[in-house]
């Protein structure tokens, strides 16, 4: 925590990743060597956030301690991949799905919703409840699924079948198909909680099909089909599962990560902000309580990040103690008013940074995001450093 002498300024570091370029320790220490070269004498504090997609186990090591135990999985194509599990003390066990779903373990071309499987996600699952985990956490996000956690749930013991007894091949695609459940959940007591960066719930206009189906590499066509899949799967879900809520496919979470939160829900077990997780872990609220200055910020700073993400939480957080809060992207296109909404001071991209769209600087974001976050980080020091 802060050191109890007088100090010029506090700043208080506490970025997400930026996908695909820079995980989030590493974003605060280019903008913290910026800052010192302009203000060495100020204080910096760096607490690394992560919202329940890529990042959250690295996250939460660093900041809980425990055992990283690693976990042969594999992808969302049934692919071999390196998945871990880390668990405390109090036994806990914290996992993150874009471990086995991540969307950066596709290429564009592999991208298809209708045929990629959380299946290596219950193997991380079974592990962690294999381990002797009581409360397994799973973070969500960044996934390349859109299965509502049908793959995830066959190494838990749970398989769907279609009307003829068959078992599913896997995909979201599939589930337009599911009749009946075969087996029982097999969690030995423990409680599962979902870790979400987003409220999305399962089926809808803003459900997972709709919502992130997209970029998932789903068309018009795909996204009716797999919402109308999940549909299907609420309802066998709630038949056929003892501890399924009621009314799943509109409970808040249960869209995040390709309806993984839905899953969890089905299993008896509940959502929370992943953010909110995260900032208690790391004792966020003391430090916000004596910082002078927040720097945030994520890849991009678009309408999701207003929507559970890192960049909302702490925005928020520091306008609750009437601290500014500045928000570094590699690209931003939130609008000014809706920044300043949710507790924003200020935003600044790498993109502009780097000369704009038109010269460059999307592929200078790109490739050198810690050369732009530093200089960033110094103009900030020339602009607030009293």
């Amino acid at each position: 925590m802060w050191p109890a002498t007088l100090l010029r300024m506090r700043v208080l570091l506490c970025p997400d990743k930026f996908a695909g370029t820079l995980p989030a320790p590493d974003v605060a220490a280019a903008v913290a060597d910026g800052w010192r070269d302009v203000a060495p004498g100020d204080d910096l504090l760096a607490r690394p956030l992560a919202d329940g997609g890529p990042g959250f186990v690295d996250v939460l090591a660093g900041a809980l301690g425990g055992r990283r135990v690693p976990v042969p999985t594999v992808d969302p194509l049934g692919r071999p991949a390196a998945g871990e599990i880390l668990l405390t003390d109090d036994g806990t066990a914290y996992l993150e799905s874009a471990q086995a779903c991540g969307l950066h373990l596709l290429t564009a071309a592999e991208r298809d919703p209708k045929a990629t499987t959380s299946y290596g996600l219950g193997l991380l699952v079974a592990a962690a409840v294999e381990a002797g985990a009581r409360t397994v956490v799973v973070g969500l996000g960044g996934s390349a699924t859109n299965d509502g956690g049908a793959g995830m749930l066959v190494p838990l013991g749970v398989t769907p079948l279609d009307g003829a007894g068959r078992a599913l091949p896997y995909g979201g695609a599939a589930l337009a198909e599911v009749a009946a459940l075969d087996g029982e959940p097999r969690l030995r007591g423990a409680t599962l909680v979902a870790a979400t960066d987003v409220d999305n719930p399962l089926l809808g206009l803003h459900g997972a099909s709709s919502v992130f189906g997209p970029q998932k590499g789903a068309d018009r066509a795909d996204v009716l089909l797999l919402d109308a899949a999940l549909t299907r799967w609420a309802e066998v879900l709630t038949e056929r599962l003892p501890g399924c809520p009621s009314g799943l496919g509109a409970l808040p979470g249960g869209g995040a990560a390709g309806g993984l939160g839905a899953a969890v829900l089905a299993l008896g077990g509940r959502c929370e902000s992943g953010i909110g997780l995260v900032t208690r872990a790391v004792r966020l609220d003391a430090a916000l309580d004596a910082a002078d200055l927040v720097i945030t910020g994520e890849g991009s700073f678009d309408h999701q990040s207003l929507r559970g993400k890192v960049v909302a939480g702490v925005a928020g957080a520091a306008r609750d103690r009437g601290v500014p809060c500045v928000v570094l992207a590699g690209r931003v296109s939130t609008g000014r008013r809706e920044a300043a909404a949710a507790g924003v001071t200020e935003t600044y991209s790498l993109v502009e940074h780097f000369g704009g769209e038109e010269h460059g600087g999307v592929d200078a974001a790109m490739t050198r995001p810690a050369e732009g976050l530093r200089a960033l980080g110094a103009r900030l020091a020339r602009q607030w450093s009293r």
